[in-house]
């Protein structure tokens, strides 16, 4: 009986736990486009622009995967790395250069760390969509959320990308996994019967377009635009009642929101 009465305080302690970690992210709709990296000249995408984002308390930070010739995931918004096509080079040669502050290339699995260290940033992970095929964009998406799920990261991830396929192979290999699209070419119906979780469209697209937002909150998807830097635009969209901002200017989008 005390065995039975010790195990679940432990199941009831987990599951509080669990919960506590899933509500304890920020709620200011701010994403920080790439990390927090222009104020302080971090470069982009490197585990210290993500750190200076979880410093200023966004609600997530973005971050961008490609997957080398040799199949490593790591995380750049370019194809290339310091003139080195990411593709078609592997993660060893892709180490003989390092970000302008010294660190390295970093692997999905070493960004995903460093991002768990702490609850209060989600971790925008946005799957490249590949320059070689459709085929490899999906193997991408596929290997992305298993690397997170292998990672138990799922808590702190949401998904992003413009490969409309690699964003169906990423929800099929994962159907809880919080998918948004980001190429502009689905209406709100589209994206909800394929079961993404929202769409992430451009500012410009969204002005001329603005009825898609209230489409967007009847079916009870998420809206984000990108990349919005201007205050009236920001102000355009917390007026519109977006969920999230992806911005450049984190610091500019948190004064304005406070």
């Amino acid at each position: 009986m005390k065995f039975l009465y010790t195990l679940l305080l432990i199941l009831m302690f987990g599951q509080i736990t669990e919960s506590v970690a899933q509500k304890s992210f920020h709620k200011n709709k701010v994403i920080a486009h790439r990390g927090a990296w222009k104020a302080n000249a971090h470069p982009q995408n490197s585990i210290a622009s993500l750190q200076e984002a979880v410093a200023l308390g966004c609600e997530g930070s973005e971050f961008d995967v490609w997957m080398t010739a040799d199949g490593v995931l790591v995380v750049n918004h370019d194809a290339d790395f310091m003139g080195m096509p990411i593709e078609t080079t592997s993660y060893e040669q892709l180490l003989s250069k390092t970000h302008e502050n010294g660190e390295k290339l970093s692997t999905v699995e070493e960004y995903l760390a460093a991002g768990m260290k702490q609850k209060g940033t989600k971790l925008i992970f946005e799957i490249k969509p590949s320059k070689i095929s459709v085929a490899r964009s999906e193997e991408v998406a596929e290997k992305s959320v298993k690397a997170v799920k292998k990672m138990k990261a799922q808590k702190w991830v949401d998904y992003i990308t413009f490969s409309y396929e690699g964003g169906l192979k990423a929800i099929a290999t994962d159907p809880k996994a919080n998918v948004a699209y980001l190429s502009g070419d689905k209406t709100p119906a589209e994206l909800k019967e394929a079961g993404f979780f929202g769409f992430d469209y451009n500012i410009g697209f969204l002005k001329k377009n603005p009825q898609w937002i209230e489409e967007a909150k009847e079916l009870g998807l998420t809206v984000n635009a990108w990349t919005v830097n201007k205050v009236e635009d920001m102000k355009w969209l917390l007026e519109m009642g977006t969920d999230f901002i992806t911005t450049d200017e984190p610091e500019l989008l948190l004064s304005i929101i406070q």
